[in-house]
């Protein structure tokens, strides 16, 4: 292995012990963990300075290609940061967001989230305010528990067989699915190497119809177990590119991740996948009206950004909790209870800065793969950066 990619994946691993979650998945070399685990905790300032030298010692390194010098400085320089704001040092949100997933934070214009309002009035079925009509639809839409099991192995099977005909999948690649409660996240992909990933379903909240495809496809095929499982296989183990072994919060490699996930449904089902989803959700028994679902997707897409401007007005504008979870319920439509649950997830520390990867991944990828599949398995397949979608 380089010496650079053991260093990478030290630095990770020791950064880790004070941020839980921050990694995310690890099945590289064991002796490295080990090695990690053994050793006494060192400080956030000491990491930060590991970080720092492996910034310099990557800038002339000539064991590595350029390609993979280039992607591992940008995934240090948001380990660096981590470490640095942990060890004390002023930085502001913005900075923090673009130094870890390499793209600046943008605050959406609340016209955008108003006319998104107009186009859900004229959609929404019912009568009375908006926001008690859109969230008297949305809850309705709940997946009773008992029958979420069932609805996600059948869109599970589907999305897998249309993930292998499109873009292949490793032989020998494996899921399980379960639901949990007392997370801070809807869904959950663990990859546990060796081709296999656990996928964790939320249910603090009932989990709605609507979002339930998106969800297995984000967390599953094509989103994050075939990345992970794609690259394991062809780059890890065919090129030996060992820095994938791992998979770090606060890199770039997570706002690509959480972008292609998001765009996966899409891509292997269609741009309108509900009438596809129906014939799984119906003859369970679980309310979804096709039409209806996408009239209101369509009408109400804007309104994800409410996300990216509430991160804004906890970590740079100096909000209250109170005040950010009320402008989650008036620009977003939002029951307090989930204004609450997105707030939340922005003042934990693993993830106060993760939300970026949501709001400007799904656009930069949908941008960059442009109804071309052939880009999409990029994605799934290749090191790339935010840069290197710009730029294409």
């Amino acid at each position: 292995m380089a010496q650079a990619v053991d260093a990478y994946l030290a630095l990770g691993l020791r950064l880790g012990r004070h941020v839980d979650g921050l990694v995310d998945a690890y099945y590289g070399p064991p002796d490295i963990k080990r090695r990690v685990d053994a050793e006494p905790p060192r400080s956030p300032a000491a990491l930060a300075e590991e970080a720092r030298r492996l910034l310099a010692d990557l800038d002339h390194d000539t064991e590595l290609s350029p390609a993979r010098r280039r992607w591992l400085r940008a995934q240090v320089e948001g380990l660096r940061t981590t470490a640095a704001r942990l060890a004390g040092e002023a930085i502001s949100y913005s900075d923090e967001v673009e130094s870890c997933y390499g793209v600046r934070p943008r605050r959406a214009d609340e016209s955008v989230f108003a006319d998104a309002h107009r186009r859900l009035d004229a959609v929404l079925p019912g009568s009375g305010g908006l926001a008690e009509r859109y969230i008297a639809w949305r809850e309705a839409q709940a997946v009773p528990v008992p029958s979420l099991r069932p609805a996600i192995d059948s869109l599970a099977s589907d999305l897998q067989e249309r993930t292998a005909r499109m873009f292949g999948l490793p032989e020998g690649e494996q899921i399980d699915f379960e639901l949990v409660t007392d997370k801070p996240w809807a869904g959950f992909n663990y990859y546990l190497g060796g081709l296999k990933s656990r996928v964790a379903i939320n249910t603090d909240l009932p989990v709605l119809s609507p979002t339930l495809a998106h969800l297995v496809a984000h967390e599953a095929y094509p989103g994050h177990h075939t990345e992970h499982s794609r690259k394991e296989v062809g780059l890890v183990r065919q090129r030996q590119h060992d820095e994938e072994t791992i998979f770090l919060v606060g890199t770039p490699q997570c706002l690509l991740a959480e972008g292609l996930a998001d765009l996966g449904l899409e891509v292997v089902v269609g741009e309108r996948p509900e009438p596809v989803v129906a014939e799984h959700l119906r003859p369970l028994g679980i309310p979804y009206d096709a039409e209806v679902v996408a009239s209101v997707a369509v009408a109400g897409e804007a309104l994800g950004a409410v996300r990216g401007n509430v991160g804004l007005l906890l970590h740079e504008e100096g909000a209250s909790v109170d005040d950010a979870v009320a402008y989650a319920e008036r620009w977003a439509l939002l029951p307090r209870v989930r204004a609450e649950k997105m707030v939340g997830f922005m003042m934990d520390e693993t993830w106060r800065a993760y939300m970026t990867c949501y709001v400007e991944g799904l656009p930069l990828c949908r941008s960059f793969v442009a109804g071309d599949p052939a880009r999409f398995e990029r994605l799934i397949t290749e090191q790339l950066l935010p840069a290197d979608l710009v730029a294409a």
